[in-house]
C-alpha cells in the first residue's frame, strides 16, 4: 500500500464525502471536455492537412508560372536595351490595393485576401520596345494573384498549426494529468472514508463489548 501511495497524485483536498462528491462532477466534467477537445484536434488535424496539401499543389503553380515570367523577362531584357527597358517600365499606371478580412473556421481566424489591380502596367511606346517585354510584363500580372492566393493558404496553414498545438497541449493536460491526478485522488479519499468507516464500526462494537460486559 506504501508503494501505491507514492506514485499516486494526491490534490490537496479534506478527505470528506463533499469533496468525494466534488471530484467525482469534476471527473466528468474533465472527460467530458477531454473528448470535445480530441474531436476538435482531429477535425483540426484534418484541415491542416487538407490546407497543406492546397499549399503545395499552389507553391508548385507559383513556381513553374513565376520561373516563366522571369525566363520570358530575360528575354526581353536581351532584345532592348537598358535605357529604352527602365523607360518602359516607369510609365505603369498600374496600382494594386490588397484587401484582408478574416473569416472562423473550427475558433481559428482565417484570413482572406481580396486582390485589385487597377490601371495599366503596358503603358508605353510600343517603338522601342519589343512584344517579349509586353508578353513577360503580362504573366508577371497574372502570376501575381496566385502568389497573393499562396499568401493566403500559407498564413491560414500557419494559424491552423498553433491552434492545433494548442488544442495538442490541453489534451495531454488533461489525459495525463489532470484526469489522473483527480482518480488518484479520489481513490485516496475513499480509502481514507472507508478506514474511517471501519474504525467507527469497531469503536462501536468495542463499545457495545464494553457496556453488555458491564451490564
Amino acid at each position: 500500500m506504501e508503494l501505491q501511495l507514492e506514485i499516486m497524485a494526491i490534490m490537496n483536498v479534506n478527505a470528506t464525502r463533499m469533496a468525494l462528491l466534488t471530484l467525482k462532477k469534476k471527473i466528468k466534467s474533465a472527460e467530458r471536455g477531454h473528448k470535445l477537445l480530441k474531436d476538435k484536434q482531429d477535425g483540426l488535424m484534418q484541415k491542416f492537412m487538407g490546407v497543406i496539401h492546397e499549399a503545395k499543389t499552389a507553391r508548385e503553380e507559383v513556381e513553374e508560372k513565376l520561373g516563366a515570367s522571369f525566363k520570358n523577362f530575360i528575354r526581353a531584357s536581351s532584345l532592348m536595351e537598358s535605357g529604352f527597358l527602365e523607360s518602359a517600365l516607369l510609365y505603369s499606371t498600374a496600382e494594386t490595393n490588397l484587401g484582408v478580412e478574416t473569416k472562423n473556421v473550427m475558433s481559428v481566424r482565417i484570413p482572406t485576401f481580396d486582390l485589385k489591380v487597377e490601371g495599366e502596367v503596358v503603358n508605353y511606346s510600343m517603338v522601342q520596345t519589343s512584344g517579349e517585354l509586353d508578353i513577360s510584363l503580362q504573366s508577371f500580372l497574372d502570376v501575381f494573384p496566385l502568389l497573393i492566393k499562396l499568401a493566403e493558404i500559407e498564413k491560414s496553414a500557419e494559424a491552423l498549426a498553433e491552434e492545433l498545438e494548442k488544442t495538442r497541449r490541453r489534451v495531454n493536460a488533461l489525459e495525463y494529468r489532470m484526469i489522473p491526478d483527480l482518480k488518484d485522488t479520489i481513490k485516496f479519499i475513499q480509502m481514507k472514508l472507508d478506514e474511517m468507516e471501519r474504525g467507527a464500526i469497531i469503536n462501536t462494537m468495542v463499545v457495545k463489548a464494553k457496556i453488555e460486559a458491564a451490564a
